[in-house]
C-alpha cells in the first residue's frame, strides 16, 4: 500500500514536472518565434526609416536616375481610410507606409494637409521643385501582403522589437 501511494505521487510529480518544462520551451519557442511572412498578391506592406522627419510631407516616386518623377498624387488621392495618408508610427523609429512608396521615393517641401487642399495638380516641373531629398531612406523593407496582419501595428512592432525584420525582404539599408 505504501508502495502504491509513493508511485501515485511520483506520477503526479512527473507529470506536473513535465507540463511546466512544456510551457518553459513553448515561453522560449514564442519569444524566438521566427515570423512567415505571407508575399502573395494585394497590397504591399512597406516599413521604413528616413534620414529626416518627413512624416508629414508628401512623398512622390522619381525614375532610377532621379532626374524625373514618374508616379505622384492627385491632391484629392491622398487619403488611406477616409484620412489623410500620413505613415503609422511604428516602433524604433520606424513608420508604416499609407501612400504607397518604394525606394526611389523622394519628399516634396510640401505637407499632406496643405496638398490636400490645392484645386489642381502642380505641373511636374513644379512638383521636381518642391523635392527637398531625392535620397531620404535610410531602410526599406517589404513585409508582405498586408491582408496578412490581424493587428498590422501590434505585430509589425514585435516583428521589429524581437530583430525578426531579417524575416522581411530588404529594400533598401544604408
Amino acid at each position: 500500500m505504501y508502495i502504491n501511494k509513493l508511485l501515485t505521487i511520483l506520477l503526479i510529480i512527473s507529470v506536473v514536472w513535465s507540463c511546466k518544462t512544456q510551457q518553459k520551451v513553448d515561453d522560449m519557442a514564442a519569444k524566438n518565434e521566427i515570423v512567415a511572412i505571407d508575399y502573395s498578391a494585394g497590397p504591399t506592406t512597406f516599413i521604413y526609416k528616413t534620414k529626416g522627419d518627413y512624416n508629414k510631407l508628401v512623398p512622390v516616386t522619381l525614375s532610377d536616375d532621379k532626374t524625373k518623377i514618374s508616379s505622384y498624387p492627385h491632391p484629392k488621392d491622398i487619403y488611406y481610410n477616409a484620412e489623410l495618408a500620413l505613415p503609422t508610427q511604428l516602433s524604433d523609429g520606424y513608420l508604416l507606409d499609407n501612400r504607397g512608396i518604394n525606394a526611389n521615393v523622394a519628399f516634396l517641401n510640401i505637407t499632406y494637409e496643405e496638398y490636400s487642399k490645392l484645386d489642381k495638380n502642380p505641373s511636374v516641373d513644379e512638383l521636381l521643385g518642391m523635392i527637398i531629398d531625392d535620397n531620404p531612406l535610410i531602410e526599406l523593407y517589404n513585409c508582405g501582403n498586408r491582408y496578412q496582419y490581424k493587428d498590422e501595428v501590434a505585430e509589425l512592432n514585435s516583428i521589429i522589437t524581437k530583430n525578426q525584420l531579417k524575416q522581411c525582404k530588404k529594400i533598401v539599408q544604408e
